[in-house]
């Protein structure tokens, strides 16, 4: 199919003039002619009559004119979404724990929303192993997690690590000494099979201790407040509790550096599109400010 033919004969029904189209277009007038020939032949049918000075369609010209429109004007929206490729737009669902929400992406989202105004973010507040699994069905396009990602269809990116920290509150640490406070009160922690109790129970190991009596939660949040509630001991980020370690409401009982590995994650086959790329490499630039 020989597009050049087809838009001159647009330009002709839209003008019903042909030294005008010629002008339009950039041909002389015996090109226009030829090509409507051409594609009179082509297509076995009379598209245009003259009637003195005007030019008229005829019942097929009339016909074809109505899909050439279509065709055209689906070209044109094809090519305009084509252009949307160059820039992020559209919508960019993005999974995490609260922590990292609340603490980190919140100020990610504001930068990146200022430098892409077209991309409507969604955030998904849930576990590390919820967050992957968003990520594995396109639930979300991306994660942000605690602790190791075993997917081979994952795509990950370190964003840094932090330590672990054994913590109680002041008032506990004070009153007890260690051993007393690990067998005495139970130890608050993640739900079992969750990406960072991996992490936990290496260290609990590490330390020698085994819980007998612990209570578990889903966030990180809800494990802290707990502890702040003088009910016993956990095993959080140092993220989480430098500000109340600082400030003496927290008491920190051993550490463990380096323990969690903060990561973004994503589906391989994914990682080149626009959105995902574009917010990526915001994510890591600000992280990186930030360590």
């Amino acid at each position: 199919m020989d597009f050049k033919k087809y838009k001159t004969f647009q330009v002709v029904a839209d003008t019903l003039n042909l030294t005008k189209a010629a002008q339009m277009l950039g041909y002389t007038q015996p090109t226009i002619t030829l090509q409507l020939q051409s594609l009179e032949s082509e297509l076995g049918v009379t598209l245009l009559n003259r009637v003195g000075k005007k030019t008229y369609l005829t019942p097929s010209g009339k016909l074809v004119k109505q899909y050439v429109d279509q065709t055209f004007a689906l070209m044109e929206e094809m090519e305009a979404e084509l252009r949307k490729l160059d820039n992020p737009h559209g919508l960019l669902t993005v999974a995490a724990p609260e922590f990292y929400c609340t603490q980190y992406l919140s100020l990610i989202i504001h930068s990146y929303i200022s430098q892409n105004p077209k991309v409507k973010l969604q955030l998904f507040s849930c576990d590390s192993n919820d967050a992957m699994k968003k990520v594995a069905t396109n639930e979300a396009d991306l994660a942000i997690i605690a602790g190791p990602c075993d997917s081979q269809q994952m795509e990950l990116m370190p964003l840094g690590k932090e330590d672990l920290v054994l913590v109680t509150t002041k008032e506990l640490f004070e009153k007890h000494d260690t051993r007393t406070l690990l067998e005495t009160y139970p130890f608050i922690t993640y739900k079992s099979g969750s990406n960072i109790q991996r992490l936990v129970n290496e260290c609990l190991q590490e330390y020698g201790f085994t819980p007998d009596k612990y209570i578990e939660c889903v966030t990180d949040e809800t494990i802290k407040r707990t502890v702040l509630y003088h009910t016993g001991t956990a095993l959080l980020g140092s993220a989480l509790v430098e500000d109340e370690l600082r400030k003496g409401t927290l008491a920190e009982i051993h550490r463990f550096p380096g323990k969690i590995e903060t990561s973004m994650v994503i589906l391989k086959k994914r990682i080149a599109e626009q959105n995902i790329q574009s917010f990526s490499e915001i994510v890591q630039r600000i992280w990186k400010e930030w360590d």
